[in-house]
């Protein structure tokens, strides 16, 4: 047998850009790190490719020609978990929330160092990679109807919907999940993996995007607010 001396696939990431120098930069930052990538001009080359190949990261750019490149986040979210990392011109912090809220894992704010993006590619991949292990692989958490797949980032609404997390929600939901009715402190969660360099409010968007997610109509809010303390998952959950 042979298996051992069978190379690693290489990391394979999408960008959409209208610029191609830029894709270019990065590509040639992402090769001596051996990740592979595709450079993409549209919103639309990027749908497109999505449905016949599976990247392990995005980076969208929020200036494209033919949409808005959050509502091309928010499209590639609704199918999927892929980690997606944001790049824009804009360093506003209500685009950074806004960015997040809508599912990206990280922000980078042009011009870039793209030794830093590649950085933040590596992190983001990393952390990806870590919540696929065997032994948690095939788990699933059910809770009040609500079924968690941490394998996939998977949510499951008790009506059957599915949706899907970022790299970000997925780790705090986790951390949530497996602490039922237990307080856990914003610094607790931070350590934890929902960390974001470039905004530290990262944790209370996330947690805003998953209640929201949880909502239904005529129930109570299943994430609680401690105030001065943290959140709070206040209902029983069962592992299998």
């Amino acid at each position: 047998m042979q298996t051992h001396s069978e190379p690693a696939a290489k990391p394979k990431v999408f960008i959409v850009d209208d610029e191609p120098e830029i894709g270019n930069l990065l590509l040639d930052a992402m090769i001596q790190f051996k990740i592979e990538g595709k450079v993409l001009s549209t919103g639309a080359q990027m749908l497109d490719a999505l449905k016949y190949d599976k990247p392990d990261a995005c980076i969208v750019d929020l200036g494209l020609p033919d949409m808005e490149g959050m509502a091309l986040i928010n499209e590639i979210r609704r199918q999927s978990s892929v980690p997606i990392i944001v790049l824009s011109a804009r360093g506003h912090s209500s685009d950074r929330v806004m960015g997040l809220e809508l599912g990206a894992d990280d922000y980078v704010v042009k011009p870039f160092d793209p030794r830093e993006v590649v950085a933040r590619i590596r992190s983001i991949l990393r952390r990806a990679s870590g919540r696929e292990q065997p032994a948690q692989g095939a788990e699933q958490a059910s809770f009040e109807g609500w079924t968690y797949q941490p394998c996939s980032h998977s949510l499951t609404s008790p009506e059957g919907e599915e949706t899907f997390l970022s790299t970000g929600e997925a780790t705090l939901l986790e951390a949530l999940l497996r602490a039922p009715k237990r307080v856990l402190t914003r610094d607790y969660l931070l350590e934890h993996g929902g960390r974001d360099e470039s905004l530290d409010r990262s944790i209370d968007v996330r947690i805003s995007r998953i209640r929201k997610k949880l909502t239904r109509k005529n129930e109570p809010a299943h994430i609680r607010t401690i105030y001065g303390s943290g959140y709070m998952l206040a209902c029983d959950v069962k592992w299998g």
